[in-house]
C-alpha cells in the first residue's frame, strides 16, 4: 500500500548543506511548516546518529505554524575526495485529537498513517578566494574598531588638557588681579604713613595747648589703627592668593 504524501513543507527540500571548516561544530537549519488544519507529529532520523546532534529531534507542530530544527555536525577530518553518504529522514503523522502520549501514538501508528521525506547531506569547504575575502573583511572590521576606540580614548585626554589649560589661565588672571590689589593697598598705606608723619609734626608744634594736644594724640592713634588695619588686610589678601595657587596645583 502506498504511503501518504508528506503534508509538511521542508526548507530545504532535498539537501542539507554543511559549510566548513569542520574543525568545529557546523550547524544547518531545517525548517518544517505545517500548512494543514491538524496538528502534526514529527521525528527526525539520520543514518549517522553519532555524527549529528538534532534539536528538537521530535515534537508536535501546531496547525499553520513552523518550527526550526538545528542539525549540528560534529567536528571531523574532512576529506574532499570522500562523498557524504549521510542521509536524514523527516517522519510525520497527523496527531490524534485525543492524544495524550506521543510515544504511544508512534508505537501504535499504522504504516499507511506515516509520512516521510528524505534529505541527503552535502559538505562544502569555502574557496580560497572566500577565505581571503573573509580575512580581509575581518581585518577591516578590527582596524575600524581599533580606530574608533583610539578616537574615543583620545577625546577625553584632549578635553582634560583643554580644561587644565583653562584652569591655569584663570589662576594666572586671578593672581594678576590680586597682585594689582596688593600694590594698590601698599600705595594707600604709604600715603597714610606720609599723612601720619605730617599730622605728628603738627601735633608737636601745638604741644603747649593741653586740649589741642589731647585731640592730636587721639587723631594720631586713630590714624595708626587705620594704617595697621590696612596692613592686616593686605597680608590676608596675600595669604589668600598663596592658598589659591597651592590648592590649584594640588588638584
Amino acid at each position: 500500500m502506498a504511503r501518504t504524501e508528506q503534508v509538511l513543507v521542508l526548507e530545504p527540500q532535498h539537501e542539507l548543506k554543511f559549510r566548513g571548516p569542520f574543525t568545529d561544530v557546523v550547524t544547518a537549519t531545517l525548517k518544517l511548516t505545517n500548512p494543514t488544519d491538524r496538528n502534526v507529529c514529527f521525528k527526525v532520523k539520520t543514518t549517522a546518529p553519532r555524527r549529528y546532534c538534532v534539536r528538537p529531534n521530535s515534537g508536535i507542530i501546531d496547525s499553520g505554524t513552523s518550527i526550526n530544527v538545528s542539525v549540528m555536525l560534529q567536528p571531523f577530518d574532512y576529506d574532499p575526495n570522500e562523498k557524504s553518504k549521510h542521509k536524514f529522514m523527516v517522519q510525520s503523522m497527523l496527531a490524534p485529537y485525543d492524544m495524550t502520549d506521543m510515544e504511544g501514538v508512534w508505537k501504535e501508528a499504522k504504516p499507511e498513517e506515516l509520512m516521510d521525506s528524505k534529505l541527503r547531506c552535502a559538505f562544502e569547504m569555502p574557496l580560497e578566494n572566500d577565505k581571503t575575502h573573509e580575512s580581509e573583511s575581518n581585518k577591516t572590521v578590527s582596524s575600524s574598531t581599533s580606530s574608533v576606540k583610539t578616537e574615543h580614548s583620545a577625546l577625553p585626554k584632549s578635553a582634560s588638557a583643554s580644561l587644565d589649560d583653562g584652569e591655569v589661565k584663570k589662576i594666572m588672571e586671578e593672581c594678576k588681579r590680586l597682585q594689582m590689589e596688593v600694590q594698590r593697598l601698599r600705595e594707600e598705606n604709604k600715603q597714610i604713613r606720609e599723612d601720619d608723619g605730617l599730622r605728628k609734626r603738627k601735633v608737636t608744634s601745638l604741644a603747649t595747648a593741653p586740649h589741642s594736644s589731647s585731640s592730636s594724640v587721639m587723631a594720631t592713634s586713630a590714624m595708626r589703627d587705620e594704617g595697621l588695619s590696612i596692613r592686616v588686610l593686605a597680608l590676608c589678601v596675600l595669604f589668600f592668593v598663596i592658598g589659591v595657587i597651592i590648592g590649584k596645583l594640588a588638584l
